[in-house]
């Protein structure tokens, strides 16, 4: 496996651990545990995540966040939660993932992993907080769902296919700047629009 395989799907995982940092570590234990992803012999290091007790606490991790990520203001609240865990949780996926024996990788695996993963987190929690403001709550459980699906088919195209998992990564550093410069614009017309809320007058939507 190539140095550039290697990167990617560090990047992949990290990015994807922003997102759903339970939902990695049980979708990637479950399939190493059935032999449904042909882990390189590489990538050995990642066995650990086919461990009962591991896989027992991403489960319920995973099933806790499927749900409280579908409430408004519950998912904000599970964010600023995990504004640590998550960045911390993908640094130490992407340092499984690198050579072991070569300790300069390891140590900017580990700070790229944590860097991209606490930027995936960013860019998903600002724009959660801007869907929040809607007050469709079908619109918080579309986001939620399309996560849930995203993760698990980003994590699959990283593993089975190691030449896309640096494609993957860079569609995702594009998507999660994009979030982020979304739900700075968005943020920024909501505080200017709160003095002119305030007089009663007529606005139209946010956009």
């Amino acid at each position: 496996m190539g140095i550039m395989e290697i990167i990617g799907i560090a990047g992949s995982v990290s990015l994807l651990s922003g997102w759903r940092l339970y939902l990695c570590i049980f979708a990637t234990g479950l399939a190493m545990r059935f032999d449904a992803i042909p882990i390189p012999e590489h990538l050995a290091a990642l066995g650990v995540l086919a461990n009962p007790w591991v896989m027992g606490i991403a489960a319920v991790g995973a099933l806790a966040e499927f749900f409280v990520d579908k409430v408004m203001w519950l998912d904000s609240i599970w964010d600023t939660v995990h504004t640590l865990v998550r960045p911390v949780g993908g640094a130490l996926l992407a340092l499984a993932i690198v050579d072991p024996s070569d300790p300069a990788m390891q140590v900017i695996a580990f700070l790229l992993g944590g860097g991209a993963s606490f930027l995936a987190h960013g860019g998903k929690a600002s724009a959660r907080a801007v869907v929040n403001t809607s007050p469709e709550p079908v619109s918080n459980v579309a986001a939620s769902s399309v996560e849930d699906v995203a993760t698990v088919g980003l994590l699959w195209l990283a593993y089975e296919y190691p030449v896309a998992a640096g494609v993957v990564a860079f569609a995702l550093l594009v998507l999660v700047v994009m979030l982020l410069l979304w739900a700075r614009r968005v943020i920024k017309r909501i505080f200017v629009r709160m003095p002119r809320v305030k007089r009663g007058e007529e606005l139209p939507p946010l956009g």
